[in-house]
């Protein structure tokens, strides 16, 4: 289990009695087909293909019945190079008729669409691919307004507020090439990474206290953020119904000491220069203004501490759900309604560790700055080092959308899925008014990302929701199998990308073989019209635990 979902083993020993318990035992085994609650009528891959129509040239409908009690579609996006994969995942689910192995994203999908309350469609971004009851990049709504509506912590992943921030500079190519191995070097020194890493930033109980419920204000007060990045943050770094009385002990305990840190998994830190431009005003907006400027991106989350917010409020709502007579597909889908006690109590907890991810992310932020300052031998301020945008791509949200021609308050879960709001959203930073919500997709080691913008068509037709990266292809323990360390750090190379990384067989884990290509990925939100491309980074150091 740790190996392939990317927990560390020493999670895994800390929580070996929790996940022996038969209460939540079902919580964490694999995302298998063994874990359905509903027994699934056993077709041929022709016969499954029935339920499936392509609606455009890059969206797919699932139609009610695929599994039981739909309420609404399903709906996924994908060109022809990703179709193959979901279509290969799906036909490899028949000729098993069901027995063994991962329930494929496209019936995770439909799965979701199965749940009380939901409005819309279920839908799968392009990067879609089989997770713990929801799929990654499964986003979904449900109604604020019926009673019935549900709050599902597998619709906002393990880590919560995982996210990605970007920082330009005013620095090229040509002034970072020089010293780039120096420059990845210190920036390892500066922030700490990999299992169980420890921050260096001075923190009590008491500061840990206020840091969940003020976010990234608590930074801004501490001297490790500067008042213009709460503009350019989702939120503005924080969700104000965040409670710090309903994070446990055990997950205060376990994010105490890891503010500041970079973690594990496919969590990174890179120094990425600018390889392309599509839309030179937009990109004008966020102080991109010519190739190879040299940028920096930090993609991390809420640690331990949200993991542990997750595992508990599973507990609670396997209880919450036996007691209201809920009924899901999927075990894994363990859900709560939203103004039950126990969703109320995650959504507030849930706050307080996205509000924690946003000053993890601050921390390293001024970190960061720190080793480009020491190198360079000047100011952040002078390197112009300010923050473009901090989108978070694992969480869940009120927002108020159009629903058959009504407005409505929803509960939006996005799960391995960003935000992607329009030009003119109230919700966007003045900068943005104009050119739309800048939304970052971070691509695999040694891999390109991209800065995409907002769309009113993706607002309407995903509840303004877009991908997040690249999705993964193989598992890590496949990875681990069939990729070579040195091989993957030979190519990374050749390519002239300087890695440091804590440890080797994150390298293999996350080489770019064992993910999906994300320029596809990206290409076909472009082509759907669900958010427009912007800009295209390259990578030439990257930094993991």
């Amino acid at each position: 289990y740790a190996q392939d979902q990317g927990t560390s083993v020493l999670w895994l020993r800390e929580h070996f009695e929790l996940l022996c318990s038969p209460c939540t035992m079902t919580h964490f085994s694999s995302t298998t087909s063994e874990n359905a609650l509903v027994e699934y009528e056993k077709r041929t891959y022709e016969q499954e293909l029935e339920y499936l129509e392509r609606i455009t040239p890059s969206c797919w409908r699932i139609k009610i019945g695929f599994v039981p009690n739909m309420k609404v579609e399903g709906r996924f996006y994908v060109n022809e190079h990703l179709e193959e994969l979901m279509m290969e995942e799906l036909q490899q689910f028949s000729s098993a008729q069901g027995v063994g192995g991962f329930l494929p994203a496209v019936k995770q999908i439909a799965n979701v669409a199965s749940l009380p309350g939901i409005v819309g469609a279920s839908v799968g971004l392009p990067d879609v691919h089989s997770g713990y009851g929801f799929a990654i990049g499964n986003m979904a709504a449900f109604d604020m307004g019926n009673p019935e509506a549900i709050v599902s912590p597998g619709g906002v992943g393990f880590d919560i507020n995982c996210g990605v921030r970007l920082l330009r500079t005013n620095l090229s190519l040509e002034d970072v090439e020089p010293i780039k191995e120096q420059l990845a070097q210190s920036l390892f020194d500066h922030i700490p990474v990999g299992v169980g890493s420890k921050g260096v930033i001075p923190m009590n109980a008491k500061d840990l206290e206020e840091a969940l419920e003020m976010g990234m204000d608590w930074s801004l007060r501490e001297g490790y953020a500067w008042a213009e990045d709460k503009e350019h943050c989702e939120e503005y770094g924080r969700m104000l119904q965040a409670d710090a009385s309903k994070v446990s002990a055990r997950a205060k305990k376990r994010g105490l000491p890891q503010l500041g840190t970079l973690g594990a998994g496919n969590h990174y830190a890179e120094i990425q220069v600018v390889e392309e431009i599509y839309d030179k005003d937009a990109a004008a907006k966020m102080g991109i203004d010519r190739i190879n400027q040299v940028v920096v991106m930090i993609h991390s989350g809420s640690r331990g501490l949200g993991h542990q917010v997750a595992t508990d409020a599973l507990v609670a709502m396997e209880k919450a759900m036996k007691r209201d007579g809920i009924e899901v597909n999927d075990r894994q889908l363990a859900c709560a309604r939203i103004a039950s006690e126990e969703g109320q109590n995650y959504l507030a907890s849930m706050a307080a560790a996205a509000n924690y991810a946003w000053v993890n992310r601050s921390t390293m932020t001024f970190l960061c700055r720190q080793a480009f300052a020491k190198q360079f031998n000047t100011t952040p301020e002078a390197l112009d080092m300010h923050v473009i945008y901090d989108v978070s791509h694992n969480i869940a949200k009120i927002e108020e959308h159009w629903v058959d021609g009504q407005q409505r308050s929803l509960l939006v879960h996005r799960k391995g899925a960003t935000r992607a709001f329009p030009p003119h959203h109230p919700l966007i930073p003045v900068d943005y008014q104009l050119s739309g919500q800048p939304v970052l997709i971070g691509g695999t080691m040694g891999t390109c990302s991209y800065v995409l913008t907002g769309t009113d068509k993706g607002f309407s037709d995903t509840f303004g929701s877009t991908c997040h990266g690249a999705g993964r292809a193989l598992s890590r323990a496949k990875s681990r199998r069939t990729l070579e360390y040195q091989q993957v750090l030979d190519k990374l190379a050749k390519r002239g990308i300087a890695i440091r990384v804590a440890s080797p067989k994150l390298v293999m884990e996350e080489a770019p073989e064992s993910y999906k290509d994300v320029t596809q990925v990206v290409n076909t939100c472009h082509s759907a019209g669900i958010s427009r491309k912007t800009v295209k980074l390259r990578p030439i150091a990257v930094i993991k635990g």
